[in-house]
């Protein structure tokens, strides 16, 4: 493996904090491919400063014919979206580097593939039995912007909805029409001029009207004071600082308001940190959202502050810099989100054992609700802290949260050679299914030497809780994670336990996916689709964010889901070109060219118009 001297670090550093400080860099080349017959459509549209902003589509002509009609039988297709980044140097963690296309070792006339190229949404073919499944069948590449560093989407896509797109880097939010897939067309663009009042987009929440919620992670762009709409004053530390905020989007990705997720006094000043310092200490830096409609509760969830995550240096200055807290609003007014609770989640039975960084409640990255009438609880999951939380009532002026599951619990279901630790998983996407029955976890897994030199780490995938009998007792549950052998083995009683889990890199210590979206969609006997509250198959994506230095095998993968909770990977799903399972994102060509590696970020299941009731 290659060093990077200090020299070329400073230079590196320096070229992404500019891409970060313009927040626009212009992709105008299109370069040679090993895909034939690519058509190309660009849809664009003015944004807000006045310039262009586009989706180009660059559609694999025989691939995109069989994919529209399959020669087989004709079945209407589904579609599986990964929104994706181009891999380039700016990526200074990746440990592969030496291996990017046209690096500085490959010398400077091989060096453009090793440059910020364009980002995009890769349209795959998810029909099963489909003589096209698992391929690309279009890239459709935003510009001018490029290292965008593409984040998260919605949780879950329904017919006619936008779908709304993150810029971590960027600051920006991507709004897409998908309602002709394999197309693509882009209805707007949010840039950081539209949202002052924050920065670093994370996760967005679809409402019945096709307006979104997102979680801008960062604080107002500028720092020092910012007065929100609705007369909020919030005192933050710039870009990717604190305090960050709600925003509301229209379905063309216009914002509609902007709300600080602050207190007006401030949180803990012990257990949240902000570099710089600010006045009023806080840990408002929300990450996840989901909503509950019919109960108007919001819920967020606090991770961290983000530049020191995204930006180098990367080595964290302090465990406080990570979040305990979960938010709820109000949300009775859709446009004006009341903050109506700070809730701090405990620590659990492991103690001191480790670092304070790997506390149970360090780092709350995501937060899941019921769905059913009659259910008023979430939960909530710590990416550092390794463990599962659950409150039974959103709508309590102070909900309380407990644990109920601690990864380290999974750990041998997924691969019998790990150990009991739930500490450090990096545990990222949780899901509860539509019907309540099971709740759906993936954990990238403790990397080698985490908790010590002689720590082996853990290997990484999915698995799935049965949560019916919790969900069932309401306020009057009964198990608590109050020992470590509970947190080893599981609580017990009406606690969540495993009945599936899934390896992702077997043997692998650190490698497992970050990221996935359940499959909502079934074919119904007269060949359209609809949507089920039982789903079928899950996808993952083997990716967190490259600085952090979780970057992944920039894989992503489909796996079967039972009835049962059971869960497999789908051994059908392969790469076109290494025939491997599991679609490969670390490639020398795309349908928009030979940009090299890409790293996938986030993905949804998702049906033309047309093909779905």
């Amino acid at each position: 493996m290659i060093s990077i001297s200090p020299t070329w670090r400073k230079v590196l550093t320096g070229f992404a904090a500019t891409v970060l400080a313009v927040g626009a860099v212009t992709y105008t080349g299109s370069g040679a491919s090993a895909y034939a017959d690519v058509q190309v459509f660009t849809d664009s549209k003015t944004a807000a400063d006045g310039k262009q902003y586009w989706v180009q589509n660059h559609l694999v002509g025989k691939q995109a014919a069989a994919a529209r009609a399959d020669a087989g039988d004709g079945k209407r297709k589904k579609w599986l979206l990964v929104w994706a980044g181009d891999e380039n140097i700016a990526d200074t963690l990746v440990k592969d580097i030496k291996n990017l296309p046209g690096t500085i070792g490959g010398g400077l006339n091989k060096v453009r593939n090793a440059l910020p190229g364009p980002d995009f949404l890769a349209v795959v073919d998810a029909t099963e039995g489909s003589s096209t499944y698992g391929k690309v069948v279009n890239t459709a590449t935003v510009g001018p912007l490029v290292e965008n560093e593409p984040h998260h989407m919605q949780y879950v896509w329904h017919k006619g909805d936008t779908i709304y797109a993150g810029a971590l880097f960027a600051a920006a939010t991507y709004a897409f029409d998908v309602s002709a897939l394999p197309e693509l067309k882009l209805k707007g663009v949010s840039l950081p001029t539209q949202t002052l009042g924050g920065s670093v987009p994370d996760a967005y929440w679809v409402l019945k009207d096709g307006t979104a919620y997102g979680t801008y992670m960062g604080g107002p762009v500028v720092p020092g004071p910012y007065r929100y709409d609705n007369g909020q004053v919030a005192v933050g530390n710039g870009f990717a600082g604190s305090p960050g905020s709600v925003i509301r989007f229209d379905q063309n990705g216009k914002a509609l308001s902007q709300t600080s997720a602050a207190t007006p006094q401030g949180d803990n000043e012990k257990l949240c940190a902000n570099l710089p310092r600010i006045g009023q200490p806080t840990c408002a830096n929300p990450h996840g959202i989901q909503a509950r409609e019919d109960l108007n509760t919001l819920v967020t969830s606090d991770y961290a502050e983000p530049r020191n995550i995204i930006l180098d240096p990367v080595k964290q200055p302090s465990p406080y810099l990570r979040r305990p807290t979960v938010r709820t609003w109000d949300i009775s007014d859709r446009n004006a989100p009341k903050l109506k609770s700070v809730s701090y989640l405990p620590n659990g039975p492991r103690g001191d054992d480790y670092d304070p960084l790997y506390a149970e409640s360090r780092a709350v990255m995501e937060t899941t609700v019921t769905n059913l009438p009659g259910h008023k609880g979430a939960f909530a999951q710590t990416m550092q802290g390794g463990a599962v939380f659950y409150t039974p009532d959103i709508t309590a002026k102070e909900p309380h949260w407990y644990e109920v599951f601690d990864d380290g619990a999974a750990n041998k279901a997924i691969y019998p050679n790990n150990d009991s630790v739930g500490a450090s998983s990096n545990g990222g996407w949780i899901q509860t299914s539509p019907d309540d029955k099971y709740l759906y976890r993936a954990i990238v897994g403790r990397q080698k030497g985490t908790l010590g030199p002689d720590d082996p780490g853990t290997v990484g995938g999915v698995y799935v809780l049965d949560i019916q009998k919790l969900v069932a007792a309401g306020t009057n549950f009964k198990g608590r994670i109050d020992s470590k052998q509970k947190a080893e083995q599981g609580g017990g009683d009406d606690l969540p336990h495993v009945v599936g889990a899934a390896p992702i890199n077997p043997g692998v210590p650190g490698a497992g996916p970050h990221w996935g979206a359940y499959d909502n969609f079934v074919l119904g006997p007269d060949g359209f689709y609809t949507e089920t509250q039982s789903p079928t198959r899950l996808a993952v994506s083997n990716y967190f964010v490259a600085r952090s230095g979780l970057d992944g095998d920039h894989k992503v993968n489909i796996l079967s889901l039972g009835k049962d909770g059971k869960v497999a990977v789908d051994q059908n799903f392969r790469d076109e070109f290494t025939h491997q399972v599991g679609l490969n994102f670390n490639r020398k060509s795309w349908p928009h060219g030979d940009f090299g590696n890409a790293k996938p970020h986030s993905e949804l299941f998702v049906v033309a118009d047309a093909d779905v009731k």
